[in-house]
């Protein structure tokens, strides 16, 4: 069948660009030593992920149907982050997440018995809880993308944190990115570090979001690189995750 004969509206997506984007991605993974994932919401096109599963198994979800998604298409671990958990939803996503991270310490405060009382069922995937903060670095120009804005109800900061972590708490993510450079993820990083360096021996893992544009033809990846061995040198027992959306499948179509 000619293209011109095929109903619309249709999707195109080259495998061969597709690709291209895939082995980049996975030479970060492999050269920084990191976990990169990928975020539904540029790309729920199911039908390229059995080529994607080549290349990355573990996904981030923000919703039931995106956890659904990973678990059932995907088939690796699935990070989820939901700004509100419900007691009709919370027992869903702890039975298909391997990560969840809090929006608050409210929040996770309110869930913990839901979350201990999982990890504790004898059969279950332990789960792994984590607590957004905002490190309040603003690096995006667009303020409607951007979560870092003071006042943004994404995340804890500093100053609502104060000295204390609470206590079951695994992991950190921060979310300051959108189609950003490295040199962006930087800035984030020192910020970062500088407000939540001080609770880093107590977590296993830091989720730095996503939003990190790697696959666009300007970006610096031996600066990214670079980037996140450093980091990795100062804390060499954190797990980092990085979960981006669009440089999976930037420019594919």
């Amino acid at each position: 069948m000619k293209i011109e004969e095929i109903p619309t509206p249709f999707y195109i997506v080259y495998e061969e660009k597709l690709r291209r984007n895939l082995e980049l991605i996975s030479r970060v993974k492999q050269e920084a030593g990191v976990n990169i994932i990928m975020a539904f919401k540029a790309n729920a096109l199911w039908k390229t992920f059995p080529i994607i599963k080549e290349y990355v198994t573990d996904s981030t979800a923000s919703s039931l149907n995106e956890m659904h998604l990973g678990n059932e298409e995907l088939g690796g671990n699935v990070h989820s982050y939901c700004p509100a958990y419900t007691p009709e939803t919370i027992n869903e996503y702890l039975n298909g997440s391997s990560h969840i991270t809090f929006n608050s310490v409210n929040q996770f405060n309110r869930f913990k018995a839901d979350l201990d009382k999982h990890n504790a069922t004898p059969g279950n995937k332990h789960v792994s809880p984590g607590l957004r903060v905002n490190p309040l670095c603003s690096v995006i120009e667009t303020d409607i993308y951007n979560p870092a804005l003071p006042g943004s109800r994404f995340g804890v900061t500093a100053e609502q944190l104060g000295n204390t972590l609470p206590e079951g708490i695994e992991g950190l993510h921060f979310h300051s990115l959108c189609e950003s450079s490295s040199y962006d993820l930087q800035r984030v990083l020192e910020a970062f570090e500088q407000q939540f360096g001080k609770f880093l021996p107590q977590v296993k893992w830091v989720n730095m979001g996503g939003g990190h544009l790697m696959t666009r033809e300007s970006y610096d990846v031996q600066h990214l690189i670079g980037l996140l061995h450093d980091f990795k040198s100062r804390y060499p027992w954190l797990n980092i995750i990085m979960e981006p959306g669009s440089a999976f499948t930037w420019r594919t179509g």
